[in-house]
């Protein structure tokens, strides 16, 4: 089986769903708990949500086919957590987004184990990553990388609350510069459809954060969408339905605006 897809465009624009796989290998899935086993935490239907919005804009997007239980493609090589002292889940993850664990007992990865992960799974997702960037920005001199998530809108062990449909992260700022971040801002305030915020729980994970240097000619930006804005969310252990194009049209008109907008920003 592939590792990912990539579809190469002509835009300056890179579009990566790292999160949007839900292959499990079979020998992994012997060792999971049975909620595990169907990939609960995956970005439900991200390439057919982004699908589209690339073909039009005539970009790049880049998606895994496995599971991040197999390895998370948008967390350090290093496992260095990306929210110190807030819960949230590694490189390889031995729990789920509720607190619950993914292996059954005593067959967590060890340290050798995931790092063989990290260079069978995590690193040629990278290499195409970087390798379509470099490509883009010679194209260009400047390109944008749109990272594009999704999750559960309440999760008791992540996050208070509910969490805002639109969740856009700029790592704080400096994953973009300041006319991109004001044009995302100024778009995200124009419509009131979805509730947004800027730079709030997720202010971009670690793809968002390397890759994005604006001084080098690369910005990055985060998008992570609570799914009730574009599906029926499942209940606890059920799987998702299936993606509805309807019910997710005028969120992909929502989500086109601002990646147009933050192009826009740099021309």
């Amino acid at each position: 089986m592939d590792l990912y897809s990539l579809r190469r465009g002509r835009a300056p624009l890179l579009i990566s769903v790292p999160h949007d796989g839900a292959h499990i290998p079979p020998e992994l899935a012997a060792r999971m708990t049975p909620e595990a086993r169907r990939a609960p935490d995956t970005d439900w239907w991200m390439s057919k949500l982004y699908g589209p919005i690339a073909e039009a804009l005539d970009a790049s997007l880049i998606a895994p086919t496995h599971s991040r239980y197999v390895v998370d493609l948008n967390r350090p090589p290093d496992d260095v957590s990306l929210y110190p002292g807030q819960n949230t889940t590694g490189l390889c993850p031995v729990v789920r987004f509720t607190g619950d664990p993914v292996y059954l007992d005593g067959h967590a990865p060890n340290a050798g184990e995931t790092a063989a992960r990290v260079e069978r799974y995590w690193r040629p997702y990278h290499d195409a990553l970087a390798g379509e960037l470099a490509r883009l920005r010679g194209l260009h001199g400047r390109v944008l990388l749109w990272e594009g998530h999704s999750i559960a809108s309440t999760l008791p062990f992540l996050f208070d609350g509910e969490l805002s449909e639109l969740n856009v992260g700029t790592a704080g700022g400096a994953s973009c510069r300041p006319g991109t971040e004001a044009a995302l801002a100024a778009t995200l305030a124009a419509q009131s459809r979805f509730s947004w915020v800027l730079n709030g729980r997720f202010k971009g994970g670690y793809i968002t954060r390397h890759y994005g240097q604006p001084t080098t000619g690369i910005e990055a930006v985060q998008l992570e969408i609570a799914q009730r804005a574009y599906m029926v969310e499942a209940q606890r252990g059920a799987w998702p339905g299936g993606f509805e194009p309807e019910r997710a049209a005028p969120l992909q008109a929502a989500v086109g605006a601002l990646i147009e907008a933050a192009v826009g920003a740099g021309r």
